[in-house]
């Protein structure tokens, strides 16, 4: 199993912002407003992930007993909470992009943008926590093969 790549954040955030920026340009006038703490959700999962990141960089460091189907589900919720966080930056950005221009000139617009920044926010924290908890569950000493590839450099 490898670390999350950067590429595949990229291709979910580009998929993201491809859904969502033609959705909005074709069919905002028939689009529901936007809750302001609408992304809210991926600040509490970034939230939850941090906590955990901390929990388990504290047992690898003090060498208490850490089984590896709880570090593998971890690592697991980090590669799909990346990966979600990712897809939803790309959606409220595509929606940010959409809205941004029209706010001067469309009250719905203006309404709606305070719910994009906020959902980009959440989106990118829920990614740096869920990136931070994927490097927290690596052992200490043991490089991955991604590692060994680099160089000495890596760290």
């Amino acid at each position: 199993m490898h670390f999350t790549r950067a590429r595949d954040l990229l291709v979910a955030g580009l998929v993201g912002f491809g859904l969502t920026f033609p959705l909005f340009r074709f069919a905002f006038g028939e689009l529901p407003s936007l809750p302001t703490l609408a992304g809210v959700t991926l600040l509490v999962l970034a939230c939850v992930e941090l906590a955990l990141a901390f929990v388990i960089r504290s047992r690898i460091r003090s060498h208490q007993v850490v089984t590896g189907l709880w570090i593998a589900r971890a690592v697991a919720l980090a590669k799909a909470s990346s990966l979600l966080g990712s897809l939803m930056a790309g959606a409220w950005l595509g929606a940010l992009s959409y809205l941004a221009p029209r706010s001067s000139e469309i009250v719905a617009a203006s309404e709606d943008l305070p719910a994009a920044i906020v959902g980009v926010c959440c989106a990118a924290a829920l990614i740096g926590a869920a990136l931070w908890l994927e490097h927290c569950c690596r052992t200490p000493g043991n490089g991955d093969r991604d590692d060994r590839n680099r160089g000495p450099a890596a760290d």
